[in-house]
């Protein structure tokens, strides 16, 4: 792990990874050339990078990125074509990125996504797992399941349909459709689709926001809501209770709270 500040290579795996000193994480697909497909390597460091972060209670935000044209093309499709046991693959390659994105939906750290191009497949799992997603106005998002002859994979088939209703995420996923970036916006999948030259100052701002924003409180909230989609209203009741209990004792919540003394 690099925490100087630069994004370094996980092992050659694809990934970057590096925490600067504002406790800012930043995991960066770098398989440009392949538009940064998901491939077993990648899927190992996506789930050591998210468990470090977990280990480390100085990150305050996660940013997630890619190099190159494309975002994330989705499982790799070239090697499930070379694999000898495509349904032995399929399942070791789902779930072990299945796993990385659950230790990230459990993390008490809001995640930005930084989208510069087409996102695809279990592409859109990554823009789902992520609570700010701004993506410059020339991407454009798309199941692709069907196209290869596969189901869902990478939590599509749950986030997708909450974030954007049943009616059109079964449009994409039954009839192909894609969407460009400003109707991403208008649908729910993303927060707002900006200028290309944009995109990194917006990016920074919402980063920047965040980190003025009150420590553990926000990375709490966003483990609420997303913990809402498993729990009872019973179990979230308790588990509100346990972590407003909690926050309260921070130093934020003192100097906050203070103000009103």
């Amino acid at each position: 792990m690099d925490e100087t500040g630069e994004s370094a290579p996980a092992g050659g795996a694809g990934l970057g990874f590096g925490i600067d000193e504002r406790g800012v994480a930043t995991l960066t697909l770098q398989r440009p050339d392949a538009a940064n497909a998901l491939n077993q390597p990648l899927a190992d460091a996506l789930v050591a990078a998210v468990r470090s972060i977990g280990a480390n209670d100085a990150v305050r935000v996660i940013v997630l990125r890619a190099e190159g044209r494309f975002f994330c093309a989705g499982g790799d499709v070239k090697a499930m074509v070379a694999a000898s046991d495509r349904g032995t693959m399929l399942d070791v390659l789902a779930g072990t990125i299945h796993e990385a994105l659950a230790g990230l939906d459990r993390l008490a750290v809001p995640v930005v996504a930084a989208i510069q191009g087409p996102v695809a497949g279990g592409g859109l799992g990554l823009v789902l797992a992520a609570d700010v997603a701004i993506a410059a106005d020339a991407a454009h998002f798309s199941t692709a399941y069907a196209g290869v002859g596969l189901s869902p994979d990478c939590g599509v088939s749950a986030l997708l349909p909450k974030a954007v209703g049943m009616r059109r995420a079964l449009r994409m996923l039954l009839d192909g459709e894609r969407i460009d970036a400003p109707t991403a916006a208008a649908w729910d999948l993303i927060d707002r689709a900006v200028p290309g030259g944009e995109l990194e100052a917006e990016v920074g701002a919402a980063v920047d926001r965040l980190l003025a924003g009150p420590y553990p409180g926000l990375g709490e909230a966003r483990r609420l809501v997303r913990a809402s989609y498993a729990s009872s209203y019973g179990e979230q009741l308790d588990d509100e209770r346990r972590t407003i209990a909690r926050t309260g004792t921070s130093d934020a919540a003192a100097a906050r709270l203070a103000r009103f003394a």
